[in-house]
């Protein structure tokens, strides 16, 4: 398994990078918010999921490890399979989707391609209770607006401490946002 890679971004295109990594070309389906933030020549690090099945073996890439962990959520909803996962990741930030879900935002979910109604209800029913509670509340907004602010560090610091998604995000809640990274996983570690 590949857990992760670091390396050179030396093409784009479609919603697939190629990561030059000591010589060798990885290709790595990455979702819209990902594709939109990376630019030739950069090094890059990209938390990866290596699907294998009969005939092809593809890699997926995620910025964060909480991105990477709603991934493998949707991808454990029957009739989702990795490419409806990078699709539904493809409409909006990690955090936004995970709210979208904790929210039961149906429309949201659906306007994905190639997700229809049928089965952005079966991700609410079956994700609802894994994501955690909504960061806020009401409708998401289904169109890609690239943030300024970082990926939330400390949710992903949780996690590869061994947290689950819900756990690390109910540990957050209780804490500043406005804190600095080590300071919320301190704080989070002592509420838990």
């Amino acid at each position: 398994m590949i857990a992760h890679i670091r390396g050179k971004i030396t093409e784009k295109f479609g919603n697939s990078l190629i990561i030059d990594v000591n010589g060798v070309g990885y290709e790595v389906t990455v979702p819209a918010p990902d594709f939109e933030a990376v630019h030739l020549d950069e090094e890059r690090k990209f938390y990866t999921y290596h699907a294998i099945r009969e005939n092809a073996e593809d890699l997926y890439g995620f910025s964060t490890l909480a991105a990477k962990k709603i991934f493998e959520l949707l991808i454990s909803v029957q009739g989702v399979g990795p490419k409806a996962a990078i699709a539904i990741l493809s409409l909006a930030e990690a955090e936004e989707v995970r709210n979208a879900i904790a929210n039961a935002d149906t429309a949201f979910i659906s306007k994905a391609s190639g997700v229809g109604k049928k089965s952005a209800e079966r991700v609410i029913v079956d994700l609802r209770d894994k994501v955690g509670t909504p960061s806020h509340y009401g409708a998401t907004e289904a169109k890609f607006t690239k943030k300024t602010d970082e990926p939330d560090e400390a949710l992903d610091a949780l996690i590869a401490l061994g947290f689950p998604l819900k756990e690390a995000t109910a540990a957050l809640e209780k804490v500043d946002p406005n804190l600095p990274v080590e300071e919320r996983v301190r704080l989070a570690l002592k509420n838990s």
